[in-house]
């Protein structure tokens, strides 16, 4: 029998707001060319995506918005065409044309 339990202490991943959004972008494997994408939804922490690349869970990648900075994530779980990321620091939504109210 395995026995597992969730720290109590452990902050919920999800707490931040996420945006459903539509946004033709670029992501860019560190090392490798840059790919098409469709951001689904974006929060200050992280973002879904689908795209016909493959992406490794665990993989550092650049999620480059149009005409704006480019933001560093990991890819923490892949479905499918889909991915979901974390970014490597908070980013603003503000700062990357992105109103707070979606």
């Amino acid at each position: 029998m395995i026995r597992a339990r969730i720290a109590e202490d452990e902050t919920d991943r999800r707490s931040q707001l996420r945006l459903p959004v539509e946004l033709e972008v670029k992501m860019r494997e560190l090392g490798a060319n840059g790919v098409e994408a469709n951001v689904l939804n974006i929060s200050e922490r992280g973002f879904m995506a689908e795209s016909d690349a493959a992406f490794e869970v665990g993989s550092r990648v650049w999620l480059i918005l149009p005409g704006r900075d480019r933001a560093n994530a990991v890819v923490k779980w892949t479905a499918g065409d889909k991915l979901g990321a974390e970014f490597s620091e908070p980013i603003t939504l503000g700062d990357y044309g992105i109103p707070a109210h979606g």
